[in-house]
């Protein structure tokens, strides 16, 4: 019953697996993986097979690196939804009421989520089957790369529905998902590449140890899932958990939001006491006061916990300890960004779509410019303030350290990249929510839209120097940073005071930072003129 005959998981697998959504993304999985191969192969014209040619080596470590990065984003999104998924349907009632277990429940889910991951690492086989003559890595290694991939999507998938089982809305179970796994993935990848010249500890390691914990915390984060089901919250109508914001601040462990006080009435404002203005916005009012906070603050208390656990030993390392790689930690404000920001933005107007609402919304007084005005405002105040909350160790560091001090351009280069960073989220993520139907497919299509921009670029600029390309395509692959904020972050100078063993640590880009800005600008101005007119074409069809 709990696998076999599990009607969850009959009729998950049915669904997911019959879409056309499902061979698609076969094709781009596996088309992916062999441009890397392609690309990566060696280009020597006589290889030496009796050692590990430097070459091979580096082609099947890219390979796999490649393959655990895209299963560790990919794994969450399709774990998120699966009982959130039943909360937004209105149908999580009739599964509570159903004859099936939790356990049984949470089983066929998650096995349902990862099924279709597992598909695509199988499908990978016989291209890393071609890598295995050229050397560089034994059999046994990469069976214990594959077994350490399996196990770790499997782990990502169950925070995943646990997370989905927490929340009510698939936006909020992702991006919480997303920034539990943001450690794991970095940790796995650091030791992956620190124990290269350990391959039989590596190997042990991969083999015995990390499943074995692997599976523990899979286990006991499916009870917590089961448990929740088992004895669910109080549930109003159509499925949705009845959340009293004063009962959960008394509970809430850890972090208390006090919309009273500052700075969380920054982002939570107080309950309202007085009648709204005459002149204001009436979309910003309820934005501000019924929509963000409506169910409840689990979400806000965890991101901001989670986030601030991690700078802390990011600000150490990189603003003390390493002062030359101090670029990453605002690579990690970024990500944060990246991955909190649309998740607010994602399903401000696909929420309207889905209450069956925007018609009407656009049939009130009120211009395309002030509803786009009234949801954003809001919606940016909040993801604005929560990164500021990681600006904080980088201005410490910056203050602290003696060594930034002749680097203020550089660091004032850093706080404008992040701003700008914080405005483009935003604006990409409302589009997104204006073009689609569903908010976790704004979601989704946010975040590829964001990896497109921010990584492809510093990626390609990185693969054509590691491959040794040609000096020209190793330029033009620079010049494509201009859309990254990643390469405008590494593109900053920094002077000698960083790095006093290698003056010429980083020379700077100016021309990379400036065309990142410009860029920006462009493309904020070209989105915000697409949406007024989308707006004002739909709002001509409900006058209509």
């Amino acid at each position: 019953m709990y696998v076999f005959e599990n009607p969850v998981l009959q009729r998950e697998l049915l669904v997911n697996l019959r879409t056309k959504r499902a061979f698609v993304l076969l094709a781009v999985y596996q088309l992916l993986l062999a441009t890397v191969v392609v690309a990566a192969w060696p280009s020597d014209q006589r290889l030496d097979l009796t050692t590990n040619p430097p070459s091979a080596t580096k082609l099947v470590n890219l390979f796999f690196l490649g393959q655990y990065v895209i299963a560790s984003l990919m794994a969450p999104s399709f774990a998120a939804g699966t009982i959130a998924g039943e909360k937004e349907r209105k149908t999580y009632e009739m599964l509570l009421a159903s004859p099936l277990r939790p356990g049984a429940i949470i089983i066929g889910k998650v096995v349902a989520s990862l099924t279709h991951i597992g598909m695509l690492i199988i499908g990978s086989l016989p291209i890393i089957v071609l890598c295995l003559p050229l050397g560089g890595v034994s059999v046994y290694e990469v069976l214990a790369a594959y077994l350490g991939l399996i196990i770790s999507v499997i782990l990502f998938g169950a925070i995943g529905v646990m997370a989905s089982s927490y929340f009510p809305r698939t936006s909020s179970a992702l991006v919480v998902s997303y920034l539990a796994i943001l450690p794991l993935v970095i940790g796995a990848c650091l030791f992956w590449a620190s124990m290269a010249s350990e391959g039989d500890l590596r190997l042990k390691i991969s083999a015995i140890v990390f499943p074995a914990f692997g599976l523990t915390a899979v286990i006991l984060m499916g009870a917590a899932a089961a448990g929740r089901m088992l004895y669910p919250p109080d549930v109003g109508s159509e499925g949705k958990e009845v959340i009293d914001l004063d009962r959960e601040a008394e509970e809430a462990v850890g972090l208390v939001i006090q919309p009273d006080q500052f700075p969380d009435r920054l982002f939570a404002p107080p309950k309202k006491d007085e009648m709204m203005a005459d002149g204001a916005n009436p979309v910003y009012d309820k934005e501000l006061h019924s929509e963000i906070f409506s169910q409840g603050t689990l979400m806000l208390r965890l991101v901001i916990q989670i986030s601030i656990l991690l700078a802390i030993p990011m600000m150490g390392v990189f603003l003390f300890f390493q002062q030359r790689h101090a670029p990453w930690f605002g690579v990690y404000v970024i990500v944060f960004n990246m991955l909190v920001g649309p998740s607010f933005l994602a399903s401000s107007i696909t929420s309207e779509r889905e209450r069956q609402t925007l018609d009407l919304l656009l049939t009130t007084p009120l211009s395309p410019v002030q509803i786009l005005w009234g949801k954003f405002v809001v919606r940016f105040r909040i993801t604005f303030v929560l990164t500021s909350f990681l600006m904080w160790p980088l201005i410490l560091g910056a203050a602290l350290n003696t060594s930034f001090w002749s680097n203020g351009l550089t660091v004032l280069g850093m706080f404008a990249i992040i701003a700008t960073v914080c405005l483009v989220n935003c604006v990409i993520a409302l589009a997104c929510s204006l073009f689609s139907r569903k908010t976790s497919i704004a979601l989704l299509t946010t975040y590829a839209v964001l990896l497109l921009l921010y990584v492809a670029p510093p990626a390609f600029s990185t693969l054509a120097r590691t491959l040794e390309m040609s000096a020209p395509v190793i330029a033009q692959a620079d010049w494509t940073g201009v859309a990254s904020p990643f390469s405008a972050l590494f593109a900053l100078p920094l002077n000698e005071e960083i790095a006093p063993e290698n003056p010429e640590v980083n020379a700077g880009q100016w021309p990379i930072v400036i065309g990142y800005f410009l860029f920006s600008t462009t493309l904020v101005m070209g989105i915000t003129a697409a949406m007024v007119l989308r707006l004002r074409s739909r709002q001509g069809l409900s006058e209509g």
